[in-house]
């Protein structure tokens, strides 16, 4: 029973690292999508492979 005493401070330390490496992302824009990537990712014309013949 005494592990507990180390492990829950320790599993709240590292959600709430977790969580504010989350908002960091959020704030610093990693997640916007520039015009046309949501259609790049769809199209066969980026791919790289070559054309089939």
């Amino acid at each position: 029973m005494n592990v507990l005493v180390y492990l829950i401070p320790v599993s709240l330390l590292l959600g709430g690292g977790g969580l504010a490496a989350f908002f960091w992302t959020l704030r610093s824009e990693q997640y916007d999508d520039p015009d046309g990537n949501s259609q790049r990712i769809l199209s066969d014309r980026w791919d790289d492979t070559p054309p089939e013949e």
